[in-house]
């Protein structure tokens, strides 16, 4: 049995494992990777890896793959708790017809992957807030980094989130601590970013403005707006102009915060956006244990 999707222009130049999610359903991404291994799903007619990114007119195409519930409830290893959905639940800044807005903690993914079994979307797809539809996830944020996120509930609303955050008509805020002084208090970061996809060099083109909130000698609390929406950006830049983030085991020059500093210190702050001339800001306040490291380093921030 085959059956054939075309890609629409709200999806262009999207991941086909986040495609399939999108529209197929909440579908395990280890399922995802061996259906397309095996050829069970195919774009244009050729086998493709998870990250091969999808274009407008593209035809996506599945060869006897039968997805149902059933399956999901095998397939998904990790099944939240009543305690850990009603943890989440309490997170939530706002809840509407169309989306929902959360103040992720630090430590949890917001979706499903080969080395997480605890994510955003599983838990919610359990909760009472969708329970008569499902949470579909409109963009990233990192499984360490605390802060803003949302998720859509239909359809509908996840393709027109998905396109804002594309065309970067969703303006986003965030907060580090960083070790060390930044040489200017504000500016524009431009930066050429390598990533490997497999054992392909991947370069990417990062734009962030950024302006420094308060420092010392020892560390700085740092605002970025990121412009372009890269893998680590945020972590990325500030390590490459010396200034790692406080926490981040990826991205530093030494293990000498490790036992002090177990949370990475980068916080989505607040995310602006506009739908149908309506303003929507939503702001998530800091996490304890950032505003205690902003106390210990002698840090201001007027809202914390």
């Amino acid at each position: 049995m085959k059956k054939s999707y075309n890609v629409e222009s709200t999806f262009n130049d999207m991941r086909i494992d986040r495609w399939i999610r999108n529209n197929l359903g909440n579908i395990p991404q280890g399922l995802i990777e061996k259906s397309l291994r095996s050829g069970k799903i195919k774009l244009n007619n050729k086998k493709i890896k998870s990250s091969k990114k999808v274009k407008t007119s593209d035809t996506i195409e599945l060869f006897n793959f039968e997805y149902t519930e059933t399956i999901l409830q095998k397939k998904i290893k990790f099944v939240p708790s009543e305690e850990i959905i009603k943890e989440n639940e309490d997170l939530i800044i706002d809840n509407n017809d169309d989306f929902i807005v959360l103040n992720k903690s630090s430590g949890i993914s917001v979706q499903g992957g080969t080395k997480s079994k605890k994510n955003l979307v599983d838990i919610f797809a359990r909760s009472d807030i969708f329970q008569n539809t499902k949470p579909f996830s409109v963009h990233r944020l990192d499984k360490d980094t605390s802060g803003v996120f949302i998720m859509a509930k239909h359809r509908e609303a996840a393709q027109l989130l998905t396109s804002l955050f594309r065309l970067r008509k969703v303006h986003k805020t965030y907060l580090a601590i960083c070790h060390g002084e930044l040489q200017k208090d504000e500016g524009e970061w431009n930066d050429d970013l390598t990533r490997y996809d497999n054992d392909k060099e991947i370069i990417e083109k990062a734009r962030t403005t950024y302006k420094v909130l308060d420092k010392n000698s020892i560390c700085s609390l740092v605002e970025m707006k990121p412009i372009t929406g890269r893998k680590h950006q945020l972590r990325k830049q500030l390590y490459a102009v010396g200034s790692p983030i406080y926490g981040d085991q990826k991205y530093k020059f030494s293990n000498s915060d490790k036992a002090i500093n177990k949370n990475l210190m980068l916080h989505s702050y607040q995310i602006k956006f506009m739908i149908k001339g309506k303003k929507y800001t939503y702001t998530a306040l800091l996490p304890e244990y950032f505003k205690k490291l902003l106390k210990t380093k002698r840090l201001r921030f007027p809202s914390s």
